[in-house]
């Protein structure tokens, strides 16, 4: 389970975030202060920090500017109500990963915490290479062929596909899609996803009518069949 500590000394954004995270099957510590946070990031590993800038005790900012210069790398995402551009490269500059100023959606929250896990490994390992039926993907060279023909894929195809395989053999709904892979920059339908399958089932499925790796789940999602 993917472990978060969320410091915030606003209770009731605290209790927003913690249970939004919970719903997700997160699991959640939390800190009031910076002080607090700082020896709970010392003494414990977490997956990620979220991080307010404005606390007691001490700053969001002294508290990653520590945690830093003592070579602690957790992904940490800073929350400030504060809106000017010198803030959000003062806190990117004291090492933190993003930032995202109140007030924001849990959808937003979601799509960042992922989009952070996923470039540090902390979702999934590394992956490289990976075969199914006729097909062969290399995602570090962006290569693919199929039946040792070379396909075209776009960089969003290579994401859905790469999504897709970590997710052998589940359910992904659309929604799941749009938030982990088009993410928050974007908002697309769910009509937009179909389609966008339906584009790649063109690519790698034999027969795309009567598809064998990407299937539908009706009403839900699809899944991937290696």
């Amino acid at each position: 389970m993917t472990t978060v500590l969320v410091v915030e000394d606003d209770r009731a954004v605290l209790r927003g975030i913690t249970e939004s995270l919970e719903l997700e099957h997160f699991e959640v510590a939390q800190a009031e202060d910076g002080i607090t946070a700082l020896e709970m990031a010392q003494e414990t590993r977490y997956d990620i920090i979220i991080l307010d800038l404005l606390l007691p005790g001490k700053t969001g900012e002294d508290v990653c500017r520590e945690l830093r210069g003592s070579g602690n790398d957790t992904p940490i995402l800073i929350l400030s109500n504060k809106q000017e551009e010198f803030d959000k490269v003062l806190g990117l500059e004291l090492g933190a990963d993003d930032y995202m100023t109140k007030p924001f959606g849990t959808r937003e929250l979601l799509a960042r915490i992922r989009a952070i896990l996923r470039r540090g490994g902390a979702l999934t390992p590394d992956l490289v290479e990976y075969s199914f039926g006729e097909v062969w993907i290399n995602f570090k060279k962006q290569e693919v062929t199929r039946s040792g023909e070379p396909l075209k894929l776009t960089a969003k195809e290579f994401e859905v596909m790469r999504y897709f395989i970590e997710h052998e053999g589940e359910v992904v709904s659309r929604k799941q899609l749009l938030d982990e892979v088009w993410g928050y920059e974007t908002f697309p339908t769910t009509r937009t996803v179909d389609n966008f399958i339906l584009s790649l089932r063109k690519k790698i499925e034999g027969d795309p009518s009567n598809p064998r790796h990407i299937t539908t789940a009706h009403s839900v999602g699809y899944k991937f069949i290696k």
